[in-house]
């Protein structure tokens, strides 16, 4: 039996476990991050991983930083025959790459070289890209850079946010790595070096990130809006306060209107000029201190005084 080390956090990374578990490999322990706090009351939370792993008495190892911790000598001390991590959030010393007796291998969310980093899903959707997909690839200590083993695409539809999409991406890397890993332990596998012309990457989301230029066109606030749904969302300012964009629909047409004014508003309908002349709909929006609400919801509520030719946001 093949014995595995698995290293992963979110929800992405839950089912990919929990398919190598079901392959009949050996899991000898799984490595995640620390509980953090959640929600109002600052619950400490486990992982979607650790969840998982307590669920099938699994060892679980949770340093809060790898490199030089008691649990990266735990590690090495179990000499798995494969390390496989999947959206684990830390680097891997070279000592803990070095533990793998076959393989030390990476499930990431983009189809390399393109969208190193953290973010691949985002800036997939942020870039409109018509596909994505999943590379299995062999960890060195460079991010992402290490030799391509297997690659699947996968179509981003014009509805896809990175909920969607990191939900359909785990299902493909859960099963392209058991396709993968009898073909690479028997041999079969020739890794591929990345193109180092083609690298592109995708740091992490930062908070002054989450604002939304209303001076882009329409198309790319909606990308942005998708990009960053359901987190951390995408927001704009009205009257100084924050205005989570759920969801908007670019419209045909065009405007001669300040981006952020309101160019159509009807009983259900609240039209925004953006960049270049387009106009974007907004379909849900969630005011400082509200619920999600749809359009509707919102202009027979808070927003029943807005007029056609105001200015809606501000602070652009």
């Amino acid at each position: 039996m093949t014995s595995v080390i698995f290293m992963g956090t979110p929800a992405f990374s839950a089912p990919i476990l929990e398919r190598l578990l079901k392959e009949g490999y050996d899991v000898l322990a799984v490595v995640t991050q620390p509980d953090r706090p959640v929600g109002r009351k600052h619950r400490l939370t486990p992982s979607p991983v650790k969840a998982v792993a307590l669920a099938h008495n699994l060892k679980v190892l949770q340093p809060e930083k790898l490199s030089g911790s008691p649990e990266a000598d735990e590690i090495i001390a179990l000499k798995p025959d494969l390390l496989i991590t999947a959206a684990f959030g830390q680097f891997l010393p070279t000592n803990v790459l070095a533990a793998a007796q076959k393989w030390a291998l990476n499930v990431h969310a983009s189809l390399l070289p393109k969208y190193r980093g953290g973010a691949p899903i985002q800036y997939a959707i942020l870039n409109g890209d018509a596909e994505t997909g999943v590379t299995i690839m062999e960890m060195v200590k460079k991010m992402d850079a290490g030799d391509i083993l297997a690659q699947q695409t996968l179509a981003i539809t014009p509805t896809d946010d990175n909920g969607t999409l990191f939900d359909r991406l785990s299902k493909v890397g859960e099963e392209l790595l058991v396709a993968t890993l009898p073909r690479l332990l028997a041999g079969e596998i020739t890794p591929q070096p990345q193109d180092p012309a083609q690298v592109t990457f995708s740091a992490n989301i930062k908070p002054d990130e989450e604002v939304i230029n209303l001076n882009t066109t329409a198309v790319a606030i909606d990308q942005k809006v998708r990009a960053l749904r359901p987190l951390p969302g995408a927001y704009v300012k009205h009257q100084g306060q924050r205005v989570k964009l759920w969801a908007v629909t670019p419209v045909a047409g065009t405007t001669t209107a300040t981006p952020g004014t309101i160019v159509v508003r009807g009983k259900h309908v609240l039209q925004v000029a953006a960049g270049d002349g387009t106009i974007f709909a907004i379909d849900e929006l969630q005011p400082a201190g509200k619920a999600r609400m749809t359009i509707t919801a919102y202009l027979n509520g808070m927003g029943h005084a807005l007029k056609e030719g105001q200015l809606l946001f501000d602070g652009q």
